[in-house]
Order: structure tokens, then sequence, then C-alpha cells
């Protein structure tokens, strides 16, 4: 049995377990929080590194998430699985490589040098990954390539398309058809 820790912004919206597949899901809104209590937002952390703790591999949703980029809480749970040694995987909807995305959000030019600079004067990272090289390289290294879909589903929040590609990829690494 794998457990891997399956961020998401609608757990309702992922299956709960994958038992045919050799899979639990754990999911952040696992963890029951009175969200009014003075160290809410404590628990919840306590709880997420918990439930990363306990489980085998990571399944992270990297699609952006108000900007360009991933979510910065799942991208520190990415980091956390893989400095522990996890298997990690991960999917976004958006297969738009990283400075296309920025460019959507900002104004984007290239510098007396050539190089891609924001409306600041800020390099813009242009390696033609999907994201940050950090995020990429991180999975190369402790599981497997980001999956995306060829074009970008209408729905970017509930296409489970390449989540389910993830899953099918967990699974085969749990059950010994694949390293």
């Amino acid at each position: 049995m794998c457990s891997c820790r399956m961020p998401s912004r609608s757990g309702a919206a992922r299956p709960r377990s994958a038992p045919a597949m050799a899979l639990s899901g754990l999911y952040p809104l696992d963890n029951a929080v009175d969200l009014s209590a003075a160290d809410a937002s404590l628990t919840i952390f306590k709880g997420n590194e918990a439930m990363m703790d306990a489980a085998d591999a990571i399944i992270a949703n990297l699609t952006p998430f108000r900007g360009p980029s991933a979510d910065a809480g799942t991208v520190y749970e990415l980091g956390y699985m893989a400095g522990r040694g996890k298997f990690c995987l991960a999917y976004s909807n958006d297969p738009a490589v990283y400075a296309e995305r920025v460019a959507r959000s900002y104004d984007v030019t290239k510098s007396a040098s050539g190089h891609l600079i924001d409306g600041d004067g800020l390099t813009v990272e242009d390696f033609g990954l999907p994201d940050n090289l950090m995020m990429i390289h991180t999975l190369d290294l402790h599981g497997a390539r980001l999956v995306t879909p060829r074009q970008r589903p209408a729905d970017i929040w509930h296409d489970l398309t390449s989540f389910e590609a993830c899953v099918a990829l967990a699974a085969d690494r749990a059950t010994g058809k694949s390293n």
C-alpha cells in the first residue's frame, strides 16, 4: 500500500482512495480544524506535515494559482517531500512554459543583453520549462517529469486527466511495475 499526499484545492473533486491501484490518498482538507481558533493556521500546518511524514509519495497540483506559478504552499510541500527522500509526482493543467505564463500577467520584454525582463526590470526565468527550475528538477530527480496535457483543458480547476495520469504512475511504482 502506498499513501500519497495529494494536495488539492477541492478535496471533494478527488477520489477518496484508489484501493484497486494500491493507493490511499491523504488530503489537506482531511484535517478537522476549528478555523476560528487562535492557532488554526499552526494546527493546519502541523497536521499537513504529519500527513506528509506518513505518506510514501506526493502528487502535487502545480497548476498556476493566483499568478503565473504554482501555489506557494504546494511548492513547500513538494520540497518537504523531496527533502525526505519521498517519491514526488506533480501535474499542471496549464501546459504553457513559465515565461509564456508570466507574459500573460505582466509586461515582458527583452533586455539589452537579450534576456527576458518584466516591467520592473527583473529577469524572467526562461529555460523553456513549465515552471521554476527548482520545482521541475525536483521532479526529475525525485520522481517523474511534470505531467501536463497537450492542450489546456476548458476547466483547469476540475479536469482530472493529468492528476489521474499521476495516480497511475504512483500505482505502477507501488505495485512494482516501475521504479
